[in-house]
């Protein structure tokens, strides 16, 4: 089984995922169906992919002849309050982007795969949630795949793909081969709460919020040092009101839940109560930050390079704890896993590599030093990470 350029790609739902996945298809070459459920949905959508391609002439990095050819391959279907789903016959893939509800994309599924042709893939960009709960919804659950973009999907490399269960492997082999063929960055997550990337950041977040929490330092200070002295690209708290406090509260949630509550994944207090608040972070105009017209200058950073790297130190055992327990449970190999950590949320290092330079007996006397202070089970360490220690060994390789 193969996808290739001349493959039919549909894309279901128009929001910022769905409008940038039909993009990166339509620019490498396939004709690309698109649809909404409302005329205004398609409407932004169109909208959007013309301004997109003609920042690009701008830029110079396509010409006006290849973004109007790309147009061109766009064709675009709109409902009257529900999707019409017929324009996908042509299809030998179907993408759905659609609102991160199990029950809807199951009712999507169930409708859409009667439609498509015997060998027709259909595929989740779902973030966090089972696949295979998806794929039950099919008659033939052996076809669908996880294919998880990141966003915006036209300028984040990594893809993840995810086969459940009940995937053939030749589906696998398919959607990875054309995702691969797009020129993305492309590893395989087994079918577990958040996969790869959206299961490790997790303490990136819940550990910063607990240090806040504990009132060690605030928000400023934290982002600070995670980034000056950490070298990762955004602090915490400015990437949770970047990405939108409602969305990274939701898949954490999902992910402790799917986790059955376990406590290294348990959400934080403090960011319910802004979401509550409806307090979502920039798109809102507040959040951890004031982003209002008027409002006061955030507190500047307590630049105590100590207090920083006792920050960083913490954080970093947890996130490169957490990418050793997913290997360990083998939710994707070391190269992945550290391929994804730095191709999906832009780390300085992969997190197994880090902790290898750091030294895995360095980061077990960390974790063990915080779950004998606070007697929790969040800071478990990993069974891997103790028989590397235990051997003086690495974690990769």
């Amino acid at each position: 089984m193969t996808l290739g350029p001349d493959a039919v790609i549909g894309v279901v739902g128009s929001g910022a995922m769905g409008i940038g996945i039909a993009q990166v298809a339509a620019v490498k070459g396939h004709q690309v169906v698109v649809a909404d459920m409302t005329p205004q949905a398609i409407a932004r959508a169109r909208s959007s992919h013309r301004t997109a391609l003609d920042r690009e002439v701008d830029k110079g990095r396509m010409t006006r002849a290849a973004a109007d050819a790309t147009l061109g391959r766009l064709s675009y279907v709109q409902g009257a309050g529900e999707i019409d789903l017929a324009p996908f016959k042509t299809c030998s893939l179907v993408i759905e982007a659609i609102i991160e509800d199990a029950a809807t994309k199951r009712a999507l599924f169930a409708e859409l795969q009667p439609l498509l042709g015997p060998d027709a893939i259909l595929a989740t960009n779902t973030s966090s949630l089972s696949v295979a709960l998806l794929a039950s919804a099919c008659r033939d659950a052996s076809r669908v795949v996880g294919i998880h973009f990141f966003n915006p999907a036209p300028v984040m490399p990594l893809v993840e793909v995810v086969p459940a269960i009940t995937t053939s492997p030749k589906v696998t082999a398919a959607a990875f081969a054309l995702v691969r063929s797009w020129g993305k960055t492309v590893v395989v997550a087994s079918d577990t709460p958040g996969f790869i990337v959206n299961r490790i950041a997790r303490p990136f977040y819940g550990e910063s919020l607990r240090i806040l929490e504990e009132g060690i330092a605030d928000c400023a200070t934290i982002d600070w040092a995670l980034r000056e002295l950490g070298g990762f690209r955004m602090g915490p708290f400015e990437l949770m009101d970047f990405i939108g406090n409602d969305i990274n509260y939701a898949v954490t949630t999902s992910v402790f839940e799917a986790m059955y509550y376990d406590t290294r994944y348990r959400p934080a207090l403090t960011q319910r109560r802004l979401v509550e608040a409806g307090l979502l972070g920039r798109k809102s105009g507040r959040g951890y930050y004031d982003y209002r017209d008027g409002a006061p200058l955030a507190p500047a950073p307590t630049q105590d390079e100590a207090l920083g790297r006792r920050i960083v130190d913490r954080v970093l055992a947890m996130l490169v704890n957490e990418a050793a327990d997913a290997l360990h449970m083998r939710v994707a190999s070391a190269l992945d896993i550290d391929l994804a950590m730095t191709k999906g949320v832009n780390y300085p290092k992969g997190l197994l590599a880090w902790g290898d330079e750091i030294g895995a007996a360095t980061i077990l006397a960390r974790l063990e030093a915080l779950q004998a202070e606070y007697g929790e089970d969040r800071y478990r360490p990993s069974p891997l990470l103790r028989r590397v220690a235990a051997a003086k060994g690495r974690l990769v390789g």
